[in-house]
């Protein structure tokens, strides 16, 4: 699959098999989606991955919008993105590099999950990322280290649905030239 069939064809994905996700497939996508840049390489990025009893009780976190407890529920595992606070944006001495403050750690965790995600979709499975969720609720439940931040769920598994691609804006729309 080149990199172009990757980003066009993948969907986000909130339909799931009963199909378990291995931990060892788990961790080759995570060692893919390592190589996602990041601010001076801080690489900030962490996964929990979520199972079982505690799956079940992180769907339960989502009280903001309901229905992404129910996708969590049908999806065989959850992976919550963390960062690690205080790195990317910042200069060693604790000082801002630029005036987007510390706005380049959420730029960080958006490259490393869809990084994520679209190793997961070469290997035959199916990502969706949320962010409406309690993530006070569910970095407690998760106990997330103070030093992090808990920034998207992401339910991984294998597909029990194809969505077709939503309509795209056209490059004329996305684009423009200055010179």
């Amino acid at each position: 699959m080149t990199a172009n069939e990757c980003i066009t064809s993948r969907r986000s994905i909130r339909k799931f098999t009963e199909r378990p996700v291995s931990h060892e497939l788990l961790s080759q996508i995570v060692e893919t989606a390592s190589y996602a840049p990041s601010w001076k390489n801080t690489q900030i990025t962490r996964y929990i991955a979520v199972e079982g009893a505690k799956k079940a009780e992180l769907a339960k976190c989502t009280n903001i919008f309901p229905g992404n407890g129910t996708i969590m529920e049908n999806a065989p595992m959850v992976i919550a993105v963390t960062i690690v606070k205080k790195r990317s944006g910042y200069e060693r001495d604790g000082s801002f590099s630029t005036p987007k403050e510390d706005g380049w750690e959420m730029y960080d965790a958006g490259i490393a999950s869809e990084a994520f995600c679209l190793a997961a979709y070469e290997q035959g499975l199916g990502t969706v990322i949320l962010g409406l969720f309690d993530e006070e609720e569910a970095a407690k439940l998760l106990d997330v280290p103070d030093d992090r931040e808990l920034v998207a769920l992401i339910p991984i598994g294998y597909p029990a649905e194809t969505p077709i691609a939503p309509r795209r804006k056209s490059v004329d729309d996305l684009l423009s030239y200055q010179s």
